[in-house]
């Protein structure tokens, strides 16, 4: 069964690492095709239901057929992305409507879905899964029939987020407690540097609006900037301590020995010839933290070269900024967030090559792109998903308070800040007050055929026939 259920996963995760699950078009052809699977076969669903549940043709049309399909509306700071692979465990009690109504969200966020629905409806269960496998892209969105050791084997699977449905004993053995969590994790945060970033025009812009005149001396410092920015995000954020300071670099290997020259020339102008002794430059916090690094630092030497920095004061718990190149891809260096003074460098031929180095790891928490093409800015917003994304600057956004701050995946879950903190720690209570002035008896039974008159013009939101109805309803 475990086979069958990890068969199930890597056809899913092989669809959704395509892409196509983020498009538009995509999006909507499936969304659509849920529309037309409810509109062609709600005779066959009421049956189903009625099999399972006994459930009056009212209560099922009303509570489970009538689907309000979810927009996600853009935002120009807020970048919505879907979390990948998701995991729908359904009940049985609203069989349809609790199945399709997260498949329908998590569709429209653009994951891949499996749907495990109910074994104690099993017509309904049937029937969603021969509807899906007809209606649907079945590349990326599967059901899954079977009971306990289905469902087990389901989620021995690794999963992206898991919605589920159903008795909270149940929900102790999927999630391991009943507590919700907020999760700040951490990863390893990349910052690319496109090769042909041209940084002069930026540089100008903000001295001219520092001293209000034309700067004299740009051509100097024009390459220096986004190296700064790298540095106070790594070194001068408590000397790389910190999860979303820069975990390593990708660059191209035309552009890397440019780069490695400025960031030393900038590093000694914030640290000095001899950093172990700034003050400006953070401890590490034990010594258990600092021979952790400087293993790391030994095993770099084995897998890279060093070529800034390297040296270690024991007695302060100090490391000077190092940085270092050729640092093999499946070393410990680049495997495990570093959390401290050392940034190893990747260098590609194309920078393109970026977005298979990212997504081979884990979803960091923050992802840094150093360009001016817009294209490739896009392509990376849209590709590279990441807790947090700031272009052309290094750990800013923690400061926003306009803007949630929290992981994705294995660096997360929740977000606070601001007003996304007020949220995290508030249960949103829904309360209804309605009046006793007007109650439509088509609510209650006998279901007569003028209440069923009634009812489908609700459905089909036409007007005139719900106020011609009315007479035979009351």
């Amino acid at each position: 069964m475990d086979v069958e259920a990890e068969e199930t996963v890597r056809e899913l995760r092989a669809a959704y690492t395509t892409g196509k699950t983020k498009s538009f078009e995509w999006r909507a052809s499936q969304l659509k095709a849920i529309q037309e699977m409810l509109t062609l076969h709600t005779h066959q669903i009421i049956q189903a239901l009625r099999s399972d549940l006994n459930k009056p043709e009212f209560e099922a049309v009303i509570h489970e057929v009538k689907t309000t399909l979810i927009s996600f509306p853009s935002s120009a700071k807020i970048v919505s992305e879907p979390l990948g692979l998701v995991l729908v465990i359904s009940a049985w009690n609203f069989p349809f409507a609790l199945s399709l109504d997260p498949v329908v969200g998590a569709i429209a966020a653009g994951n891949a879905v499996v749907l495990k629905p109910s074994e104690s409806a099993p017509a309904t269960s049937s029937l969603l899964a021969q509807l899906v496998e007809k209606y649907m892209d079945t590349s990326a969105v599967k059901v899954v029939e079977g009971a306990v050791s289905q469902t087990t084997a389901l989620l021995h699977q690794k999963w992206d987020k898991i919605f589920y449905t159903g008795n909270i004993y149940i929900y102790i053995y999927v999630i391991g407690h009943l507590t919700p969590v907020v999760l700040e994790l951490g990863g390893k945060c990349p910052a690319v540097l496109d090769s042909n970033i041209n940084l002069k025009h930026l540089l100008e812009l903000t001295l001219k609006h520092a001293f209000d005149k034309k700067p004299k001396c740009c051509a100097d410092l024009n390459s220096h900037v986004a190296a700064r920015r790298i540095i106070a995000g790594k070194w001068g954020c408590n000397s790389g301590q910190a999860c979303i300071s820069p975990d390593y670099i990708i660059t191209t290997k035309d552009f890397v020995s440019q780069l490695v020259n400025i960031m030393s020339v900038e590093l000694e102008k914030f640290f000095g010839k001899e950093p172990l002794h700034s003050k400006e430059l953070s401890s590490i916090i034990n010594t258990h933290h600092f021979n952790r690094l400087v293993k790391l630092l030994d095993d770099g030497q084995v897998s890279g070269k060093i070529v800034c920095g390297g040296e270690c004061d024991v007695s302060n718990l100090k490391i000077a900024p190092t940085i270092i190149l050729d640092v093999s891809r499946d070393s410990v260096m680049m495997d495990e967030e570093i959390f401290g003074p050392i940034l190893p460098i990747i260098t590609v031929d194309k920078i393109e090559e970026c977005f298979g180095v990212i997504n081979g790891k884990e979803k960091p928490l923050a992802a840094y792109l150093f360009t001016n093409n817009k294209k490739l800015e896009a392509k990376f917003v849209t590709n590279i998903s990441a807790g947090g994304m700031i272009i052309n600057d290094t750990i800013l956004h923690f400061l926003e308070p306009g803007l949630p701050f929290g992981g994705v995946g294995e660096s997360g879950m929740g977000a606070y800040h601001g007003k996304f903190s007020f949220d995290a720690f508030s249960h949103k209570k829904p309360v209804l007050k309605r009046s006793f002035a007007i109650d439509i008896s088509a609510r209650y039974p006998p279901y007569t055929p003028g209440k069923r008159r009634f009812l489908s013009a609700v459905v089909q939101g036409n007007l005139l026939d719900i106020l011609r109805s009315l007479g035979s309803c009351w």
